[in-house]
């Protein structure tokens, strides 16, 4: 990395313009309440044209504190557009807080030029912007990065060679790796392909267009979701839409169709200090983690923040602690202000017991407990002794296990009631009895299982549950992988189902789901092999379960 310096010229003074905020900004403004109170009036400066490497033009808004004095700059790339919800949320709220916010479209989006192709452009069009910057008289030299999702994957390509001036991150609900976006543990994550294909293509076009595309896509779900093949199926919702027929079609995560789209090594060599925030139901959240731990492993400043929420509530009911959170981030590295930093690098929410715990890491504690499922739906600590098939049941593609809540990117997301789910003859469960003193589970959970297939080919899904004194079976994280057996053998297979903090309260019930998929969270498996996206044929699968397996939960500490 070459070095560089401010590169304004000599006495040039820069004159803020007179523009306020967008009346819509300052209306969502008002509405927000546990906020900091306001430091300065906001200034804007809209449609700034920032020449990219290519001679494209990136359209670019200013928002700035009205007041004399030199202040930090915040960049924010979004590939949604510069409106609502973006221009309040960080355009006017960091800048009455003393920031400049330079917030500016992804290149073919939101009025900018080129075309907009999945990861391949943002590590360019970022520095391209920051020199951009340094030719700006209000630009100091100190900048910060926010935001979040795909806001978050424009930071980490920026930070793969990060400028000097770069000296703090922001990273809400992040992506670092597109291939996990759409393909978890070999399946087709068919949901975060619909949601991310309606996003990047409709939201920076405005709220109208962005509802209708909404609608239609509501609308043909179910016939989208079971079309034969999947493969371009969307395009009845959502049209052509190239780099989405692109990821849909690639698997494998090794195939050169996917060179250069992960950015996770900007994290295990970073210097600089890094804020994540996720949710336990947020569909990325085990991005947040693996960026957390490359970070630590790095040496690297950085801090964790997990919330009870999704990938949307995160910065919605959420937004009263992810601001507080970012900003005194901010303001600790930018500024040299770090009264409002907490003393732990690590926050979580602990569901359950509805409190926030204080960790000097993640996770905090390596010791785990093996929970085995029994005859009869029995989950106990104590191994069985006779081996053999516990439970099976057959999982009928025509009919998909359906999904119901978990880590999804739209609102479908989240703990839900599961007794429903649970009634199907497609699902298992194993449950323990009601628990003497309460249980902590603080880490990663795993199910590892003994399954035989009738055809050789099946998807598992396994999710923990807590179960309620009247019944309600609540899901609290989930897995599924995809496997190939032979013939009536059993197969051993770990299925990660990522991580909490839960607290399972005295008489409540530890519940270990299984079942065939979660549908159209995840593409339905066939049954026969064929890849997800491509599968024209599907058959019944039987999945026979064997004693030895085990649901695997860390344990806790404060």
């Amino acid at each position: 990395m070459t070095p560089h310096t401010h590169d304004v010229v000599p006495g040039a003074r820069w004159v803020a313009p007179d523009g306020k905020p967008p009346l819509s900004s300052r209306m969502m403004r008002a509405t927000w309440k546990g906020l900091p109170a306001r430091r300065y009036e906001t200034g804007w400066e809209p449609g700034l044209a920032v020449p990219a490497a290519d001679g494209s033009t990136l359209r670019t808004d200013h928002y700035f504190p009205r007041a004399e004095g030199d202040f930090p700059t915040l960049l924010v790339r979004s590939p949604y557009g510069r409106g609502v919800p973006w221009s309040p949320l960080f355009g006017v709220l960091f800048a009455e807080q003393g920031f400049h916010v330079v917030l500016q479209s992804c290149r073919g989006t939101g009025g900018s030029g080129g075309r907009f192709d999945l990861w391949r452009n943002e590590a360019g069009d970022g520095q391209a912007t920051v020199v951009w910057l340094r030719q700006q008289p209000w630009f100091t030299g100190v900048l910060g990065t926010i935001g979040p999702s795909y806001l978050g994957y424009v930071q980490w390509a920026l930070a793969l060679d990060p400028p000097p001036e770069l000296k703090a991150m922001v990273v809400h609900v992040g992506l670092h790796d597109p291939h996990a976006l759409f393909h978890s543990g070999g399946a087709l994550l068919q949901e975060n392909a619909l949601a991310v294909g309606l996003g990047m293509k409709y939201q920076h076009r405005g709220v109208m267009p962005f509802g209708r595309a909404a609608l239609r896509l509501q609308r043909r779900l179910r016939e989208i979701t079971s079309a034969r093949p999947l493969r371009r199926a969307y395009e009845s919702a959502l049209g052509d839409v190239p780099w989405l027929d692109g990821v849909m079609t690639h698997p494998d995560a090794d195939d050169p169709h996917w060179d250069g789209a992960s950015v996770a090594a900007a994290a295990e060599r970073s210097a600089v200090p890094t804020c994540l925030v996720t949710g336990w139901h947020d569909g990325l959240a085990d991005q947040s983690f693996q960026q957390f731990d490359r970070l630590r492993r790095a040496g690297c400043a950085s801090s964790l923040l997990v919330g009870p929420w999704t990938h949307t509530s995160a910065l919605q009911q959420g937004w009263p602690e992810v601001f507080a959170e970012s900003l005194a981030w901010l303001r600790a590295h930018l500024c040299g202000d770090r009264a409002g930093l907490r003393s732990t690098p690590v926050r979580v929410h602990v569901g359950g017991e509805d409190a926030w715990r204080d960790l000097d890491d993640w996770p905090s504690a390596p010791a785990a407990t093996d929970w085995f499922p029994a005859a009869k739906g029995a989950l106990g600590t104590q191994a069985p002794v006779e081996s053999g098939p516990l439970a099976d049941f057959r999982y009928d593609p025509d009919d998909p296990t359906p999904s119901v809540g978990g880590r999804l990117l739209s609102r479908a997301a989240g703990p839900r009631d599961n007794r429903k789910l649970e009634a199907r003859e497609d699902v298992l469960t194993f449950t323990s009895a009601p628990l003497a003193a309460p249980v902590d589970v603080v880490g990663p959970v795993s199910a590892r299982l003994r399954i035989a297939t009738d055809t050789g080919y099946a998807d598992v899904f396994a999710r923990l549950c807590d179960v309620d004194a009247q019944g309600r079976s609540t899901n609290i994280c989930d897995g599924l992988t995809r496997l190939r057996t032979t013939g009536q053998i059993p197969s051993e297979v770990t299925v990660p189902m990522s991580s909490t903090a839960h607290r399972f309260a005295a008489g409540h019930r530890i519940r270990l789901q299984v079942s065939g998929g979660a549908h159209p969270r995840y593409a339905r498996g066939s049954g026969t092999g064929e890849a997800p996206a491509e599968a024209t044929r599907y058959v019944p699968v039987r999945l026979t379960l064997y004693t030895g397996s085990a649901l695997t939960l860390s344990q806790g500490g404060g």
